[in-house]
């Protein structure tokens, strides 16, 4: 018996059972479907303007109050990307010697660590800065060769980062020296792209809060290429480097010009004829002088207190991961206060440099002492956070001063030699924090630094020139108030 061809066979009945099921499910998941994708395209169309939106609204801020005028919009701008690439590079580096020291429970690997941050400012406060004054003529090829050498040497770490060879060293050293380089080229950048209607203070702190934006908008993409694999973050920021280059080179042609500068520096005090480093002048050594306290507490604070709330963390804490949570919590107040400085920076209608580093010393010595009388969690906190806000206010008035008071053509140099002080500084802060952080000693180790500090502030106003008082016309601002906030 042969069967019916499938072509033959009757059709199927309508009012069967299962077919009006199946005609159900079809339809649902047609509908389904297409909601589906109306869902993603709705999505995707509010996602890209609300990033559009969020593009334009960074880019008008930028360039609020003159900046987009004066050109300092581009700087901010470039600001951001210099920070993102940066926070890609150290993502890309996270577990090598740079970064594992620093979270080691030993104290060995830290103090290598400590050392080691010191090398890139010994190369660029010496040979970085004088070179960089010389060639104020073309700042914006040296910002953007400070970028060209990151892109490059990303890109060479890409391929040495898994394979342990000794270039690996040679190419991170590169990238760090020409970071800080970066940071000197730039500061001796803003005045010649300041608006009148703000401040330096102000626009440093702008320019500073443009690197937070960058950073963290960076931080996820790099994290990303890092779970690929480490290499790829490097080439993540081989992309960033590479835009930042063209970025630089693309900043307002008045960065390279020398017209006025003779002027600026007569009315700012210094005669256009004094040789460059010929003396500091007496406001820039007070600022100095008195950037050096916060620094050192700064230093300080995160390695003694990293030791010691590990080891002997507070009642309640005793268990590792809430250990860990507690020195996150003291660290990430002063990470904050950082961030609290550069919004205050950016919006402050009006700091005085000189009163700002005096305040700062006041305000970190009676947080320590009131940490050391009240060892308890909110005081803690509240010296990270004061310590925090503090280093950052302290240093853009610092940054300021230096502005508005060295000629023109010893910026750059000012800057790396400024930089590396306070670096120091730091590093003081943390070999002390990382000496009295043993239990025998931990005790003393928060009196100690209120100790320290308090004569720090004394040798500071000992040996400050009439010039440099804060309430000297000088050092409110002198001929030109619109330029020191």
């Amino acid at each position: 018996m042969t069967s019916r061809p499938p072509e033959h066979l009757p059709p199927r009945d309508p009012g069967a059972p299962g077919h009006d099921t199946t005609r159900s499910v079809g339809q649902n998941v047609s509908t389904g479907a297409r909601a589906t994708a109306r869902g993603l395209r709705g999505f995707a169309r509010g996602t890209g303007r609300f990033g559009r939106a969020t593009f334009r609204r960074a880019r008008r801020a930028a360039g609020a109050q003159g900046a987009e005028k004066s050109g300092l919009n581009r700087l901010i701008e470039l600001a951001a990307c210099n920070a993102a690439g940066d926070s890609a590079f150290a993502i890309a580096l996270a577990g090598t010697i740079f970064f594992a020291g620093a979270t080691s429970g030993e104290r060995g690997p830290v103090l290598l660590f400590l050392g080691l941050t010191m090398v890139p400012f010994a190369i660029v406060a010496p040979l970085i800065g004088p070179f960089l004054d010389r060639f104020s003529h073309g700042r914006r090829w040296a910002i953007g060769g400070t970028f060209a050498m990151r892109a490059f040497l990303c890109w060479v770490l890409a391929g040495t980062l898994t394979s342990g060879s000794p270039w690996f060293y040679v190419a991170a050293l590169g990238v760090l020296v020409s970071s800080k380089a970066y940071g000197v080229a730039k500061a001796a950048a803003v005045p010649r792209l300041l608006p009148p209607e703000i401040t330096l203070v102000k626009a440093n702190g702008r320019v500073s809060l443009a690197g937070v934006v960058g950073a963290a908008v960076s931080a996820p993409l790099a994290g990303f290429s890092y779970w690929l694999g480490p290499e790829w973050a490097c080439r993540y920021a081989f992309l960033v480097f590479v835009l930042g280059t063209v970025a630089a080179i693309m900043l307002p042609a008045k960065v390279d010009s020398t017209e006025g500068e003779a002027a600026i520096q007569s009315s700012r005090g210094g005669p256009p004829s004094a040789r460059p480093g010929s003396g500091v002048p007496p406001r820039v050594a007070f600022a100095l002088r008195a950037n050096c306290g916060p620094r050192l507490l700064s230093g300080f604070m995160v390695m003694f207190l990293t030791f010691v709330l590990s080891s002997e963390p507070l009642d309640g804490w005793e268990s590792t991961t809430r250990a860990t949570l507690l020195v996150g919590l003291v660290v990430g107040a002063a990470g904050l206060g950082n961030t609290l400085g550069i919004v205050v920076a950016s919006v402050a209608r009006k700091i005085n440099p000189a009163a700002m580093v005096v305040v700062a010393l006041f305000a970190d010595i009676a947080a320590v002492v009131f940490a050391a009388v009240a060892y308890s969690l909110v005081p803690l906190i509240v010296l990270g956070l004061t310590a925090g806000l503090m280093q950052f206010l302290a240093k853009v008035s610092l940054d300021s001063t230096i502005q508005s008071d060295v000629p023109v053509r010893a910026h750059s140099s000012a800057f790396a030699k400024g930089d590396t002080t306070l670096q120091l500084a730091w590093v003081v802060g943390g070999f002390l924090g990382v000496v009295l952080s043993y239990p025998a000693v931990n005790g003393i180790g928060l009196p100690f630094a209120a100790v320290v500090l308090a004569a720090w502030t004394f040798f500071v106003f000992t040996s400050r020139s009439d010039k440099a008082r804060p309430g000297s016309p000088r050092a409110a601002g002198g001929p030109v108030p619109r330029t020191v906030g």
